[in-house]
């Protein structure tokens, strides 16, 4: 597990900083963490958390559209992860990878697949409102300011709001509870243009 851990975190981890904000290393990390969190629930291989976790967003590097399935393809052609796992395992990995899109219309196949899928919907209000304007920020430079709230809005709207696409696996997650603040704060309209407003100047300050 050491070489592992060492491998990833000198070879992969890196390739994050050449993502969006919202997607940094500090974001894999925290993905990471959180899935390892979720899986002293269950009779899982850590190594198989731990890797899917790290590798989950790699495939950011060919667009945004498709990334879960390129972070599949990725694990797949990494030679050095049979240094540590069977063929089976690195399936398991890449399924769990591709799964993890808080967009898709298919539950993932398997529990590796639901931990990191729960883990990279992390909701922390403050945290997943912030990742919202960093997004938009860093794929929409052209928008003005207010066409960014538009934006914000809608995207708050269709995945966290009620009814919206986000799904939840994993009982045990604190996401629940979390998504019901930021539902809290999602309709408060008020509440939702000040924190935005404040978010927003904190970005363009940085």
């Amino acid at each position: 597990m050491e070489k592992l851990k060492r491998y990833i975190e000198t070879e992969i981890l890196p390739r994050y900083s050449h993502f969006d904000r919202a997607h940094s290393i500090d974001h894999a990390r925290t993905v990471i963490e959180e899935s390892l969190s979720l899986a002293a629930f269950y009779d899982v291989d850590i190594r198989i958390v731990y890797t899917t976790a790290a590798y989950h967003d790699l495939g950011l590097c060919a667009g945004r559209e498709r990334h879960h399935i390129v972070s599949g393809e990725i694990v797949r052609a990494d030679t050095r992860l049979r240094e540590w796992f069977t063929e089976e395992e690195i399936d398991t990995i890449a399924c769990a990878a591709e799964d993890h899109r808080a967009s898709s219309k298919h539950e993932p196949r398997s529990i590796y697949g639901r931990i990191v899928a729960e883990a990279d919907r992390v909701i922390d209000p403050a945290t997943t409102l912030r990742r919202t304007i960093q997004y938009g920020l860093a794929n929409y430079p052209q928008l003005n300011k207010e066409e960014q709230y538009n934006r914000f809005c809608a995207h708050l709207q269709e995945k966290y709001a009620e009814g919206g696409y986000l799904r939840l696996w994993i009982p045990q997650s604190k996401n629940s509870q979390r998504l019901a603040e930021l539902r809290r704060v999602i309709s408060d309209r008020e509440l939702l243009r000040k924190t935005f407003n404040e978010l927003f100047s904190a970005e363009l300050n940085l």
